[in-house]
Formats: C-alpha cells, sequence, structure tokens
C-alpha cells in the first residue's frame, strides 16, 4: 500500500461543494493544499456509495 491510499483511503471520491466536480484522492494528493481542481473552491465533501439501509419497522 503506498502513501497515498494509506492516507486517503482506497477508491474515496470527492465532491466540490461549488461545482459538483467529482475528485478523487489521488487528483487531491497531486497539489499541496486540498481544493477542487477544476473551480478552486476549498469546500469539498466525501461522497457516499449508493447504500440502501433497511430499517424495520415496529
Amino acid at each position: 500500500m503506498d502513501p497515498i491510499e494509506k492516507k486517503f483511503g482506497q477508491g474515496l471520491t470527492y465532491e466540490c461543494v461549488n461545482c459538483n466536480a467529482k475528485v478523487t484522492a489521488e487528483q487531491l494528493s497531486v497539489t499541496p493544499e486540498v481544493k477542487c481542481p477544476i473551480c478552486g473552491y476549498r469546500v469539498l465533501r466525501k461522497s457516499r456509495a449508493p447504500i440502501v439501509k433497511h430499517v424495520k419497522a415496529r
């Protein structure tokens, strides 16, 4: 496992809050600061997998 995968995890994608661009952890590790490579906005959120949770009704 290389240092990028240790730091960011494997297969993580982030989403820019401003322009909704998908950014991978490898793209973020190229630059020294965390920001969107398209618009330069500094607020990113971690994308969630489309997992459906089933809750039992009582």
